[in-house]
């Protein structure tokens, strides 16, 4: 009988969960045995009733002795590497685990001859989109930037006919058309703004449009950025240049900006330029949700409120965690749906040479199996 173990959180600021009762009750139902370290699902909602409730074993936080014998870690971020040298050899490690440039992690896999799976390199493909956990959690900070905006801004949102007059819509501009920028596009429309979204990628208009707002066209360029795997590519510093002068326009006469923009395992693209946040107004608000990866804003800091010359830079790094009961059900779906197909007949065989397996496998036993990962800081 595998036995798959829900550890607490120890990442500061995590207030996520890999399972949720939910989730434990139907892993049960395949023939698991579930420990879960008290106080795990306390900061998301879930008590520990909750889960001895479906039947699930409650054990002592960070006991040696359960690591030891654990067949799965489901987590949300990495433990420690000192906590993952507890697990026994072989053990499947799950979880966003920041892939890359993490030697600590790859030296601790090839060590303690561990099996992983990055939930960042999941393939996205269309069997893979109930697993997405990237997308599950991109949804929720799209949601909560919308509403960090609002809270700072100092106008409202909607338009209002008063007694007084009319007060015209906040105007905001939307950096990336992803998850992300899509649900704050969809949150910001439905509290009343008016809507422009930027992207490199034109194929997005329609996304963009049918959600009720603006698509600024990209630069007329001979060279155009797309994507590949569902991601943006990497656009050229000149494509840049010619988006953020074009940007700039708008932005002079924006109430908000959110940056959703992100390139997996690389630095984020410098969108919003310390000239461009110069023409924008005193009272606005700029959330940066790529501020940990380098930020889309110039001047933001990871998880601080800026004001530069009376415009607030929001620097939303966790937000998935602000809203810790929604995210952590949505994924611990995501990890019910990877592995789900895994398990027969009371026992647990994962398919290495299955597409969303191989795709985000970058340590099987200790041989890392990632040509991103092992050119980020392990090597075979």
């Amino acid at each position: 009988m595998p036995r798959l173990l829900i550890p607490v959180e120890s990442a500061p600021g995590e207030t996520r969960v890999a399972a949720s009762p939910e989730s434990v009750k139907r892993f049960l139902s395949l023939g698991c045995e579930v420990l879960v370290e008290k106080g795990a699902g306390i900061l998301a909602g879930f008590i520990d009733d909750s889960y001895i409730d479906v039947g699930a074993v409650l054990v002592p936080k960070g006991d040696l002795e359960n690591w030891a014998k654990a067949d799965v870690l489901l987590c949300v971020q990495s433990p420690p590497v000192e906590a993952l040298s507890r697990l026994k050899e072989g053990a499947l490690l799950i979880g966003l685990l920041a892939p890359y440039n993490n030697p600590d992690l790859v030296a601790c896999l090839k060590s303690a001859k561990l099996s992983a799976m990055a939930l960042e390199l999941l393939p996205r493909i269309s069997r893979a989109q109930s697993a997405d956990a990237l997308s599950s959690q991109a949804n929720v900070a799209g949601y909560k930037s919308v509403l960090l905006a609002s809270a700072a801004l100092d106008r409202y949102f909607p338009m209002l006919m008063t007694a007084a007059g009319t007060v015209q819509p906040a105007k905001v501009v939307i950096l990336g058309a992803g998850v992300a920028g899509l649900q704050a596009v969809a949150t910001a429309r439905r509290l009343g703004a008016v809507v422009y979204v930027s992207d490199i990628r034109p194929v997005v208009k329609e996304q963009v449009e049918s959600l009720g707002a603006r698509f600024i066209s990209p630069p007329l360029m001979d060279e155009k950025p797309g994507e590949s795997g569902g991601y943006a590519k990497q656009a050229s510093d000149s494509f840049l240049a010619a988006q953020r002068q074009q940007l700039s326009d708008h932005l002079a006469e924006a109430d908000v900006a959110i940056c959703t923009a992100l390139v997996p395992g690389k630095k984020a693209p410098r969108l919003i330029s310390e000239d461009m946040l110069d023409r924008m107004r005193p009272g606005s608000v700029v959330v940066d949700l790529a501020v940990a990866q380098g930020g889309n804003c110039a001047d933001t800091r990871t998880g601080e409120t800026v004001v530069r010359n009376g415009v607030k830079l929001i620097g939303a790094s966790d937000l998935p965690s602000t809203i810790p009961n929604h995210a952590s059900s949505l994924y611990a779906r995501n990890l019910l749906s990877l592995l789900e197909p895994f398990f027969k007949k009371d026992e647990f065989c994962l398919n290495t040479e299955d597409e969303l397996v191989a795709g985000c496998l970058i340590s099987n036993k200790g041989v890392i199996s990632h040509d991103d990962f092992i050119n980020s800081g392990g090597q075979n």
